[in-house]
């Protein structure tokens, strides 16, 4: 039995890193995924011939979850094309690091639109659908460093903080209607990203996690295949810190 088996998610953010991990696995699980992505037109047609092959129904769209009408645009299409939406995954995120002395004004500007602004956008555009059908599971992808915050991150770190923040506020607003909504905070996830990083630094990263590795997007992509399914009912408002005991 597939845990998603029929399910359509929507994941924003997908065409590389923890969103692909995420689509990759919940593809396997039998859901069909309409993902979104920025600007790597290649990386989402490849991802979606890959899922595709799989059996199952998936779509990529090219549309900026930070822009409050495209959200909305995005999500009607989705609708338009698989009938309905039963998941939601916002992933979609940037990162500006710098020193707050250092950091300018647009750098905090475009990190807050993108990871916190488009929770709200996406969540709000999908709310009507899911009040309908009284059923829906929403996960924000927040971050470790939102919980305990990081030097050089002011900008991200207040942005996942926030996602938090909204998670729970959710939570609240909606689980009478069986609408859940939970946050994954992930920690040192191994991914295109942190392939740019200096060997020295990543072997730093591994020796102060308890558990001696970095994360792999599928470590990321099951804790959201958990939260998405049936099996997690009886969860919401809660954050999950999916990060090898970074926190305790």
């Amino acid at each position: 039995m597939k845990l998603l088996e029929g399910k359509v998610a929507i994941i924003t953010g997908a065409s590389r890193g923890i969103g692909k991990g995420i689509a990759e696995v919940f593809a396997k699980n039998g859901a069909n995924v309409a993902f979104t992505y920025s600007s790597s037109v290649e990386s989402a047609q490849a991802l979606e011939t890959e899922l595709n092959a799989l059996g199952i129904k998936a779509k990529g769209y090219k549309s900026n979850a930070a822009d409050f009408n495209e959200a909305q645009t995005f999500v009607d299409a989705v609708l338009a094309d698989f009938g309905t939406v039963d998941i939601l995954i916002n992933n979609a995120g940037i990162t500006k690091d710098n020193l707050l002395m250092r950091m300018s004004e647009a750098d905090f500007d475009q990190v807050i639109d993108v990871n916190l602004k488009s929770v709200f956008n996406m969540t709000k555009a999908i709310q009507k659908t899911f009040l309908k059908q009284r059923s829906g599971s929403i996960i924000n992808i927040s971050s470790v460093v939102g919980v305990s915050g990081n030097a050089g991150q002011t900008n991200y770190a207040a942005s996942k903080a926030g996602a938090i923040g909204f998670t729970k506020s959710v939570a609240l607003e909606l689980g009478s209607r069986n609408i859940r909504c939970n946050a994954i905070a992930p920690g040192f996830i191994e991914t295109e990203m942190t392939a740019k990083l200096s060997e020295d630094v990543v072997k730093g990263w591994r020796e102060g996690i308890p558990l001696k590795r970095g994360g792999t997007t599928e470590d990321v992509a099951n804790a959201c295949l958990f939260l998405a399914s049936d099996m997690s009912a009886y969860i919401t408002g809660q954050v999950l810190n999916v990060c090898g005991g970074m926190l305790t």
